[in-house]
């Protein structure tokens, strides 16, 4: 099978292709090959690939920056993922659309189901959930696959932030009011290879298991390294980020576990796993 991977630069992108191509024939596309953000070239651009399947994890993923840079959020986020989707239409591929936990408001104070209305508060999570829009109604073949607080080794992420200023600061300050689930990008690309053998279409929660705040993970990354660092609770409004979060974006993997899979590793075991492949 031969599988489109956009975004292929970056933290999940990187993953994908490593994890898929000793079973799939894999391409990795990026910015440099076409502009997601142009018709023409997208469809261009999967054309010529020709892939039956393609996993769309190019975004832009910048929270905080997408609340000043407004139409270029939209512009990545939304229509260059229809973009995809009308190229897919052509090819006649499967879709798989990586989105986020942040097409949830927060409010509902347990794990959001897939079938939980989405309802977001800042603008990276409206531009990502227009693109699942967008993806429903164009196509029939579709995963829409939302996942969390993501971390690897090709990326900046929480993890490598926390131990970089643990080097550099007496004390670290962590909001402790936002809570959600670890995944590990390994841990991800792994169930996506699983997800895409077979056309079990539909939206996916996928993240590793179990959750935490934002603080307790920072804890729990000090402790595994075993660094004594003071660590300082601190309340969203002190943080003073200009774009809205969720206070509790907890995915329910319900519909994963419907399908007979298995339950991705708890965010523990699997921080212990990447702490290990970083340091080696």
């Amino acid at each position: 099978m031969k599988v489109l991977v956009t975004g292929s630069t970056g933290m999940l992108g990187k993953e994908l292709i490593n994890v898929l191509k000793d079973e799939y024939e894999v391409k990795g596309v990026s910015s440099k090959d076409f502009d997601i953000r142009n018709l023409n070239e997208t469809i261009e651009g999967i054309k010529e690939f020709n892939p039956e399947v393609v996993i769309h994890t190019a975004a832009f993923t910048d929270v905080d920056g997408s609340e000043h840079k407004k139409d270029l959020a939209y512009k990545v986020n939304s229509i260059g993922t229809r973009n995809v989707a009308v190229a897919c239409n052509i090819t006649n591929s499967s879709l798989l659309y990586i989105s986020t936990d942040y097409v949830f408001d927060g409010k509902k104070g347990s794990p959001y189901y897939e079938y939980d209305k989405p309802n977001p508060i800042n603008v990276y999570g409206k531009t990502k959930y227009l693109g699942e829009v967008y993806v429903r109604d164009l196509l029939n073949k579709f995963y829409i696959v939302r996942t969390s607080w993501l971390y690897g080794p090709y990326g900046s992420n929480f993890v490598d932030t926390m131990l970089q200023l643990a080097e550099n600061k007496d004390e670290i300050k962590v909001v402790d009011d936002q809570v959600g689930s670890p995944t590990y990008t390994l841990d991800l690309s792994l169930a996506i290879k699983k997800l895409i053998k077979e056309p079990r279409y539909g939206i996916y929660h996928l993240t590793n298991s179990g959750h935490c705040s934002w603080y307790e993970f920072a804890k729990q990354i000090f402790k595994e390294m075993n660094l004594d660092v003071k660590l300082t609770p601190i309340k969203t409004e002190e943080s003073r980020r200009p774009a809205k979060r969720p206070k509790f974006s907890v995915l329910k993997n319900y519909n994963w576990e419907v399908e007979g899979f298995k339950k991705l590793r708890h965010y523990k075991d699997a921080l212990k796993n990447y702490l290990r492949r970083i340091r080696t």
